[in-house]
């Protein structure tokens, strides 16, 4: 198949930032897929507990000036980078000082949720997309890794469905197990929806729980990756009920990337 341009957008990855197993995998998973002849980028939130100095980040001057609304308020972006020489990866990190200038990551140091988990969430999906929209690269794949890039496939079937550079993307989601115990709140659906969703495109996340953001990438999503062997029993039965969309199975070989890269190429076969 021809050289494809993937796009990856996980919640963290080493040696940047491991909370779960979405790290490792993030990090080896870009590589594979670009040492098999293709084009990547990664994108990431900066949560302040990744240390700018040590990692090498710089702003991206020329991607400012982006403002990310939610519930009417102005919640401006910026775009860092950082290199892995090693890889001959560049990793860009979106960051924002009210929602990422904190030395935890999705609790306090007394281990409880922020209360603003919900806005992070959608400031981060919500500002992924306007970064490639600013970068101006047209992926091919857009693969998303973990609970906080779930809102993604749906903004990308609905709010951004029309934008140019996504318009020919594959959506893939991977899918986890539960990784909070908590929930985003009772106004997480609305505050997703940017007052211009469709309610019964949201009910997923009416309870806001971990499932429910599964769920809802799911849904919206034109591939699923098991991408480990303790999935949610509930998002696990929702995920055998998905009729036509294909379902890639865990997989921990050494051939693993071979079997991401079968699934990229049948969802731009079915494209054509």
């Amino acid at each position: 198949m021809a050289r494809k341009k993937v796009l990856f957008i996980s919640s963290e990855m080493t040696p940047f930032l491991q909370v779960t197993n979405v790290g490792d995998l993030a990090r080896r998973l870009p590589q594979a897929i670009q040492e098999k002849d293709n084009e990547i980028r990664v994108l990431m939130p900066r949560f302040g507990c990744i240390n700018e100095r040590r990692n090498r980040l710089h702003e991206v001057v020329r991607l400012s000036g982006i403002n990310i609304t939610i519930d009417d308020n102005d919640n401006p972006l910026t775009i860092k980078v950082a290199s892995l020489q090693e890889a001959k990866m560049q990793v860009y990190f979106l960051d924002n000082e009210d929602y990422f200038h904190r030395k935890f990551v999705y609790t306090d140091e007394k281990n409880a949720f922020f209360d603003d988990n919900d806005e992070r969430t959608i400031f981060f999906c919500k500002g992924a997309l306007e970064t490639v929209k600013k970068l101006g690269w047209q992926p091919d794949i857009i693969h998303c890794q973990g609970w906080m890039t779930s809102l993604i496939p749906l903004y990308l079937k609905t709010i951004y469905k029309d934008e140019p550079v996504f318009r020919n993307a594959k959506v893939v989601y991977s899918v986890f197990e539960n990784q909070f115990e908590e929930n985003l709140g009772k106004d997480f659906a609305r505050k997703a929806s940017l007052n211009t969703i469709d309610s019964k495109q949201v009910v997923s996340l009416g309870k806001s729980d971990s499932a429910g953001l599964y769920i809802t990438g799911i849904t919206h999503a034109d591939a699923v990756v098991r991408a480990s062997v303790d999935i949610d029993v509930e998002v696990s039965k929702f995920m055998k009920k998905q009729k036509g969309k294909i379902i890639l199975e865990h997989n921990d070989s050494e051939q693993y990337a071979d079997a991401y890269i079968e699934l990229y190429d049948t969802l731009l076969q079915r494209q054509n």
